[in-house]
């Protein structure tokens, strides 16, 4: 597998009011304002397939707010995130993360696993539900499935909504994550 490289160059240049049309710029500058930047690259980028952009904005926004908990959510993200090299998912979604209750300390947990041999590395500082979704987060992500006994230990803690959700959140993210590096989509706070 090779590893994602950072784009070198912006493929496609941030649109303006005449490309996105007025919905999505609107859409564009609260999401800018939402993030306290001066503009949401991958909205100004999105924005340009306009009927198409709402929709994966509106599935986007449903996995956000799903049946899993925040916490939870905010977690597979990271993960896929942190797997993908995805810096842009992570500059966004650390600070949401830690609202969420996912401190710093639980993030760099998320970061580093599963290497934590001793008794003070990040499977003393995740519980067993956590572990579950990172574990099951990585096969799908890395290996396109989920093992029957990685499956079994998930569903202990989710029910079928919750994993057919799970299984939504985590490849909808991986996938952004791709669009992302492919279209060469910048930061939009680079000196975070």
């Amino acid at each position: 597998m090779s590893s994602p490289e950072p784009a070198a160059l912006q493929r496609i240049p941030s649109g303006r009011f005449r490309q996105l049309g007025p919905v999505n710029w609107v859409l564009a500058r609260l999401g800018a304002r939402t993030v306290r930047a001066p503009e949401m690259h991958l909205f100004t980028t999105l924005g340009y397939r306009q009927s198409l952009f709402w929709a994966w904005l509106l599935y986007g926004a449903r996995l956000l707010r799903g049946r899993l908990p925040r916490a939870d959510t905010e977690l597979v993200i990271l993960r896929v995130a942190h797997l993908r090299r995805c810096e842009y998912e992570l500059q966004h979604h650390r600070r949401l993360a830690r609202v969420q209750g996912l401190d710093a300390n639980l993030q760099a947990a998320i970061f580093a696993w599963p290497d934590a041999p001793d008794a003070k590395g990040p499977r003393a500082v995740l519980s067993a539900r956590q572990q579950a979704l990172l574990k099951a987060t990585d096969e799908l992500v890395l290996d396109r499935s989920i093992s029957a006994a990685t499956w079994q230990q998930l569903a202990a803690h989710l029910n079928r909504q919750r994993l057919i959700e799970f299984c939504l959140l985590a490849t909808q993210y991986d996938g952004l994550a791709a669009t992302i590096h492919a279209l060469g989509i910048p930061l939009d706070n680079p000196a975070d």
